[in-house]
């Protein structure tokens, strides 16, 4: 078996056992059971050893060799497991509320493997905790119980928050940003991993009928993108764009729900001019701008 013909995403760790020299893994699934399977890349003949071989499961820590600690070896990092992976919002405002309940309502996810954190902020415990969500204590205890990491706060607060949790983002977890304005390459950089997915929702999530885009970071793979493009679906539609379009998708979707708004109460001030009563024309302006869609 050969590691580059699987083609999954791959992060350093430290084994106390490794050998001085490269052992390369890969991950596989064997009979519907994520496994690892090891070799030595530096056998005698040059090839991959059969004997040096070793199959590691779930909750293994095992290395092999007798080499000096903390030597380098690749890893590479499992897909994350549709059924049963947890889903933790970093900021728990209006757009995290938005996407945890479309996602619980749609029945992605059950309530129970979402998480947040809201602080000191009661009203928004409350909101999250109406619908089954789990609040924990902090940001921290979030990412160590979270598969897939959204974050979901201020622009000019995020590098901060990244930063802070730097130290608990592991290489196996999904990170994603719905911060507007706010880089990959940026993102990837306080993180200290590649794994990113950036999206641009609008404010029709509230009523699940988003407009979002998203562009995949260095290490992030198609698998991944299909797992938050689901989660995404939950409160509207979704596509796939590169990141350089991300400030004119801002102007357009981020934005346009604004001007749409102006040009209903426009219409509306219209029908009021022309003698409406006021709710009958917010009424009737709201619902053809809405068939025109």
């Amino acid at each position: 078996m050969d590691g580059d013909d699987l083609g999954p995403l791959r992060h350093d760790v430290q084994c106390p056992q490794a050998r001085p020299r490269g052992i390369r893994f890969a991950a596989k699934r064997l009979d519907n059971f994520p496994a690892v399977v090891f070799w030595n890349k530096d056998s005698s003949d040059g090839g991959h050893s059969q004997q040096s071989a070793l199959i590691v499961g779930p909750g293994d820590s095992h290395c092999f060799g007798s080499a000096k600690p903390q030597e380098t070896m690749e890893v590479v990092a499992l897909p994350i497991p549709a059924e049963t992976y947890k889903l933790g919002f970093i900021g728990a405002g209006k757009m995290a509320e938005s996407i945890a309940r479309g996602v619980v309502k749609s029945g992605i996810l059950p309530p129970s493997r979402i998480r947040t954190a809201a602080h000191t902020n009661q009203s928004r415990r409350d909101a999250f905790e109406s619908f089954g969500v789990q609040v924990l204590s902090d940001n921290q205890a979030v990412v160590e119980d979270s598969d897939v990491v959204i974050f979901s706060v201020k622009p000019q607060v995020v590098k901060g928050v990244v930063s802070q949790l730097r130290p608990l983002l592991s290489k196996k977890q999904l990170l994603v940003s719905v911060v507007a304005g706010v880089k990959l390459k940026d993102l990837q950089d306080w993180a200290g991993h590649d794994r990113f997915i950036r999206v641009m929702p609008n404010t029709p999530a509230a009523v699940c009928e988003a407009a979002s885009v998203m562009s995949l970071g260095r290490a992030a793979k198609e698998e991944d993108a299909e797992l938050i493009s689901t989660l995404f679906r939950s409160i509207g539609k979704t596509w796939k764009a590169d990141e350089k379009y991300f400030d004119a998708i801002t102007a357009l979707s981020g934005s346009g729900p604004a001007y749409i708004f102006l040009a209903i109460e426009a219409l509306a001030d219209g029908g009021v001019a022309a003698g409406l009563p006021r709710d009958l024309a917010l009424g009737l302006a709201s619902q053809t701008v809405s068939d025109c869609a």
